[in-house]
Protein backbone atom coordinates (compact mmCIF):
# COMPACT_ATOMS: atom_id res chain seq x y z
CA UNK A 1 0.00 0.00 0.00
CA UNK A 2 2.66 2.19 0.90
CA UNK A 3 4.44 1.39 -2.40
CA UNK A 4 1.23 2.87 -4.16
CA UNK A 5 0.95 5.92 -2.11
CA UNK A 6 4.69 6.92 -3.47
CA UNK A 7 4.03 6.00 -6.90
CA UNK A 8 1.16 7.88 -7.04
CA UNK A 9 2.33 11.00 -5.50
CA UNK A 10 5.74 10.94 -8.06
CA UNK A 11 3.19 11.39 -10.64
CA UNK A 12 1.74 14.69 -9.64
CA UNK A 13 1.99 16.64 -12.57
CA UNK A 14 3.67 20.26 -12.81
CA UNK A 15 0.01 21.79 -13.15
CA UNK A 16 -1.00 20.39 -10.07
CA UNK A 17 1.96 21.37 -8.15
CA UNK A 18 1.49 25.24 -9.24
CA UNK A 19 -0.99 26.23 -7.44
CA UNK A 20 1.47 25.30 -3.76
CA UNK A 21 4.15 27.10 -5.57
CA UNK A 22 1.99 30.53 -6.22
CA UNK A 23 1.02 30.25 -2.37
CA UNK A 24 4.48 29.72 -1.47
CA UNK A 25 6.02 32.40 -3.80
CA UNK A 26 3.16 35.36 -2.89
CA UNK A 27 3.96 34.37 0.48
CA UNK A 28 7.46 35.45 0.40
CA UNK A 29 6.75 38.37 -1.91
CA UNK A 30 4.43 39.77 0.57
CA UNK A 31 7.26 39.30 3.75
CA UNK A 32 10.02 41.37 1.88
CA UNK A 33 11.03 43.73 4.33
CA UNK A 34 10.85 47.44 2.49
CA UNK A 35 14.28 47.99 2.74
CA UNK A 36 15.23 44.54 0.90
CA UNK A 37 13.61 45.30 -2.54
CA UNK A 38 17.36 46.52 -3.99
CA UNK A 39 18.96 44.00 -2.34
CA UNK A 40 21.11 41.09 -4.61
CA UNK A 41 19.77 37.95 -5.01
CA UNK A 42 21.71 34.66 -5.59
CA UNK A 43 20.68 34.93 -9.24
CA UNK A 44 23.35 37.56 -10.56
CA UNK A 45 21.39 39.51 -12.96
CA UNK A 46 18.59 40.40 -10.81
CA UNK A 47 18.11 42.10 -7.92
CA UNK A 48 14.95 41.56 -5.38
CA UNK A 49 12.37 43.77 -7.22
CA UNK A 50 14.27 42.85 -10.34
CA UNK A 51 13.57 39.11 -10.10
CA UNK A 52 10.00 39.69 -8.52
CA UNK A 53 9.49 41.91 -11.71
CA UNK A 54 10.75 38.58 -13.94
CA UNK A 55 7.97 36.28 -12.61
CA UNK A 56 5.65 39.12 -12.53
CA UNK A 57 5.98 39.92 -15.98
CA UNK A 58 6.17 35.59 -16.97
CA UNK A 59 2.68 35.20 -15.12
CA UNK A 60 1.10 38.39 -17.18
CA UNK A 61 2.21 36.44 -20.33
CA UNK A 62 0.40 33.02 -19.21
CA UNK A 63 -3.40 33.80 -19.53
CA UNK A 64 -2.56 35.44 -22.82
CA UNK A 65 -0.10 32.17 -24.40
CA UNK A 66 -2.34 29.88 -23.10
CA UNK A 67 -4.90 31.64 -24.77
CA UNK A 68 -3.66 31.00 -27.64
CA UNK A 69 -1.78 33.86 -28.68
CA UNK A 70 1.84 33.60 -29.95
CA UNK A 71 4.77 35.76 -28.88
CA UNK A 72 4.10 38.04 -31.52
CA UNK A 73 0.49 39.00 -30.83
CA UNK A 74 1.88 39.29 -27.01
CA UNK A 75 4.74 41.90 -28.12
CA UNK A 76 6.33 44.22 -26.05
CA UNK A 77 3.71 44.33 -23.84
CA UNK A 78 5.42 43.22 -20.44
CA UNK A 79 8.70 44.14 -21.01
CA UNK A 80 10.22 47.10 -18.85
CA UNK A 81 8.94 47.05 -15.13
CA UNK A 82 5.45 45.69 -14.00
CA UNK A 83 5.56 46.19 -11.03
CA UNK A 84 4.87 50.16 -10.74
CA UNK A 85 4.64 51.90 -7.18
CA UNK A 86 3.11 48.46 -5.44
CA UNK A 87 4.94 45.57 -6.31
CA UNK A 88 3.42 43.08 -4.38
CA UNK A 89 -0.09 44.00 -5.88
CA UNK A 90 1.17 44.19 -9.10
CA UNK A 91 2.16 40.98 -8.32
CA UNK A 92 -0.72 39.74 -6.88
CA UNK A 93 -2.84 40.72 -9.99
CA UNK A 94 -0.62 38.69 -12.36
CA UNK A 95 -1.00 35.64 -10.11
CA UNK A 96 -4.38 35.69 -10.02
CA UNK A 97 -4.77 36.04 -13.47
CA UNK A 98 -2.31 33.21 -14.48
CA UNK A 99 -4.25 31.03 -11.79
CA UNK A 100 -7.31 31.33 -13.34
CA UNK A 101 -5.61 30.51 -16.96
CA UNK A 102 -3.61 27.72 -15.95
CA UNK A 103 -7.30 26.36 -13.85
CA UNK A 104 -9.03 26.61 -17.22
CA UNK A 105 -6.17 24.70 -19.22
CA UNK A 106 -5.45 21.06 -19.99
CA UNK A 107 -2.24 19.79 -20.36
CA UNK A 108 -2.26 19.45 -24.57
CA UNK A 109 -3.72 23.20 -24.20
CA UNK A 110 -1.40 24.62 -27.29
CA UNK A 111 0.86 27.02 -25.96
CA UNK A 112 3.21 28.74 -28.67
CA UNK A 113 6.94 29.84 -27.04
CA UNK A 114 9.92 30.69 -27.55
CA UNK A 115 11.20 27.68 -29.23
CA UNK A 116 7.88 26.77 -30.87
CA UNK A 117 4.77 25.19 -30.00
CA UNK A 118 4.25 22.83 -27.41
CA UNK A 119 1.42 21.81 -24.96
CA UNK A 120 1.03 23.63 -21.99
CA UNK A 121 2.17 20.25 -19.32
CA UNK A 122 5.67 21.35 -21.09
CA UNK A 123 4.45 25.43 -19.83
CA UNK A 124 3.57 24.76 -16.77
CA UNK A 125 7.08 22.55 -16.19
CA UNK A 126 8.60 25.77 -16.68
CA UNK A 127 6.45 27.88 -14.70
CA UNK A 128 7.12 25.42 -11.71
CA UNK A 129 10.57 25.67 -12.45
CA UNK A 130 10.76 29.34 -12.47
CA UNK A 131 8.64 29.39 -9.59
CA UNK A 132 10.53 27.00 -7.21
CA UNK A 133 14.19 28.21 -8.09
CA UNK A 134 13.36 31.58 -8.08
CA UNK A 135 11.16 31.31 -4.71
CA UNK A 136 14.64 30.33 -3.11
CA UNK A 137 16.24 33.37 -4.73
CA UNK A 138 13.77 35.45 -3.52
CA UNK A 139 13.95 34.35 0.39
CA UNK A 140 17.54 34.28 0.14
CA UNK A 141 17.97 37.95 -1.67
CA UNK A 142 15.39 39.12 0.75
CA UNK A 143 16.80 37.77 3.81
CA UNK A 144 12.94 35.81 4.83
CA UNK A 145 13.29 32.34 5.96
CA UNK A 146 15.87 30.03 5.20
CA UNK A 147 15.76 29.68 1.64
CA UNK A 148 13.70 26.61 1.81
CA UNK A 149 11.16 25.52 -1.08
CA UNK A 150 8.39 23.03 -1.18
CA UNK A 151 9.56 19.52 -0.56
CA UNK A 152 7.33 17.73 -3.87
CA UNK A 153 8.00 20.47 -5.89
CA UNK A 154 12.10 20.56 -5.80
CA UNK A 155 11.73 16.98 -6.05
CA UNK A 156 10.05 17.53 -9.23
CA UNK A 157 11.60 20.38 -11.16
CA UNK A 158 15.12 18.55 -10.04
CA UNK A 159 13.80 15.41 -12.13
CA UNK A 160 12.75 17.50 -14.69
CA UNK A 161 16.24 19.63 -14.71
CA UNK A 162 18.12 16.62 -14.83
CA UNK A 163 16.14 14.73 -17.55
CA UNK A 164 16.34 18.16 -20.14
CA UNK A 165 20.30 18.69 -19.10
CA UNK A 166 19.60 22.14 -17.68
CA UNK A 167 23.22 22.13 -16.46
CA UNK A 168 24.94 21.95 -19.90
CA UNK A 169 22.41 24.52 -21.62
CA UNK A 170 24.05 27.74 -20.54
CA UNK A 171 20.83 29.08 -19.60
CA UNK A 172 22.06 28.75 -15.82
CA UNK A 173 25.25 29.56 -14.06
CA UNK A 174 27.48 26.85 -14.08
CA UNK A 175 26.83 23.91 -11.81
CA UNK A 176 27.76 23.90 -8.41
CA UNK A 177 29.00 20.65 -6.88
CA UNK A 178 27.43 19.43 -4.06
CA UNK A 179 27.66 16.55 -1.28
CA UNK A 180 24.15 17.24 -0.17
CA UNK A 181 21.26 14.38 -0.63
CA UNK A 182 18.47 17.02 -0.33
CA UNK A 183 16.25 17.76 -3.40
CA UNK A 184 16.69 21.56 -2.80
CA UNK A 185 19.74 21.68 -2.27
CA UNK A 186 20.59 19.19 -5.29
CA UNK A 187 18.51 21.55 -7.73
CA UNK A 188 19.65 24.84 -7.31
CA UNK A 189 23.24 23.57 -7.16
CA UNK A 190 22.79 22.12 -10.52
CA UNK A 191 21.33 25.73 -11.58
CA UNK A 192 24.40 27.42 -10.83
CA UNK A 193 23.52 28.69 -6.92
CA UNK A 194 25.63 27.65 -3.74
CA UNK A 195 22.96 25.33 -1.35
Amino acid sequence: MADNMAKDESHVSARELLPGAFDHFSELVHRIPSGAWGNDTPCSDWTVRELVNHLTAEHLWAPRLLAGESIEQVGSAYDGDVLGDDPQAAWDSAAHASRKAWAAADDQTPVTLSFGETTAAEYAEQMLLDLTVHAWDLARGAQIAEGRVLAEAALHVLDYARGKGFSSTGLFAPEIATDSDQPQDQLVAMLGRRP
